[in-house]
């Protein structure tokens, strides 16, 4: 897949099947629309191309909201637009200028002279330009003059239950990562550096990974312990994770991410690993003693060990 992040003298020289969109998450709304564009590739052997945005817009338009998590940041975005088969993935720089552009002045510039649209297709609440104010029908307007498609993937075909990127959210803040995974259409993941730690779980026979995320506006799911599978140099091992305050050991707030990786020794200090969250297991707990804590984590592993062929 090629990534173009500089767009400043970007243009494609052939024409393409195009779709636009923030795609938080490339749930499983999102996959439709990506499936979409490769029914048309077979049809017409045009390239696939994804015109995303980074920053996310919400955090230009609305800056004063400091609370907005992403289910994926750019990196982890553009993993998945290659898994599901997209080939050319251009992140356009998003400005409060960018979203002011008059409608007509972005389907000229950006879609038919830099992306040499024949084929647009977009989701059914698709708002573009000055104060939203480009739609479909804008669109529609504007493909005659400029010689494209258009075509607008229905609410009842993307999904009868309106899958959302803000419903994800929920589901992760609630802990619910079944739904949530179930939602995406693929397990949600956070890749992320292996920093030192206190080494106390060492000392207890779990020897933990201290996880830092990549970005600090990945979202992070509700505190407790998890089933996960993690990846290092691409490679799948499970683990249980303990997301939170480590309330039996720790005196500060920080939110930590924790994982004791099964049948694994090796050192991975300073490695960047990817983590798929399976299973929420149970709460955080503040034990009285480390003896208590140590049952706890036997009784953790032994419910992740009998998971492990589920998901094998």
């Amino acid at each position: 897949m090629l990534i173009v992040q500089n767009t400043e003298h970007f243009r494609i020289e052939s024409p393409t099947i195009v779709t636009i969109g923030t795609f938080d998450g490339v749930h499983v709304g999102h996959q439709k629309i990506l499936k979409r564009l490769q029914e048309l590739k077979q049809k017409t052997g045009l390239k696939t191309v994804v015109l995303t945005f980074e920053p996310h817009p919400r955090k230009v338009l609305f800056p004063e909201q400091k609370d907005l998590k992403l289910l994926t940041l750019i990196d982890e975005k553009l993993e998945l637009f290659e898994t599901y088969g997209v080939d050319v993935a251009v992140v356009y720089p998003f400005s409060k200028a960018f979203s002011e552009m008059d409608a007509q002045f972005y389907v000229e510039e950006v879609l038919h002279k830099e992306l040499q649209v024949k084929h647009l297709v977009i989701g059914y609440d698709h708002k573009f330009g000055k104060n939203r104010g480009g739609d479909i029908y804008t669109l529609k307007n504007y493909a005659k003059q400029f010689g494209f498609s258009v075509e607008e993937i229905s609410a009842k075909d993307i999904d009868t239950i309106a899958i959302s990127s803000s419903k994800i959210r929920k589901a992760l803040e609630e802990g619910q990562i079944e739904l949530a995974n179930e939602y995406l259409g693929h397990r949600f993941f956070l890749n992320g550096l292996v920093v030192k730690g206190k080494q106390l779980g060492r000392t207890l026979g779990y020897a933990t990974a201290n996880v830092k995320p990549e970005g600090e506006e990945k979202i992070i799911p509700k505190t407790g312990v998890y089933f996960v599978e993690v990846l290092v140099d691409g490679a799948p091992y499970f683990g249980m994770m303990n997301v939170g305050l480590n309330p039996t050991t720790d005196a500060d707030e920080a939110i930590k991410l924790e994982v004791h990786i099964f049948d694994f020794t090796a050192d991975i200090y300073n490695k960047t690993i990817k983590l798929n969250f399976l299973k929420r297991i149970r709460d955080e707990k503040k034990f009285s003693n480390l003896t208590e804590l140590k049952m706890a984590l036997n009784e953790d592993k032994e419910i992740c060990l009998q998971l492990r062929p589920e998901y094998s």
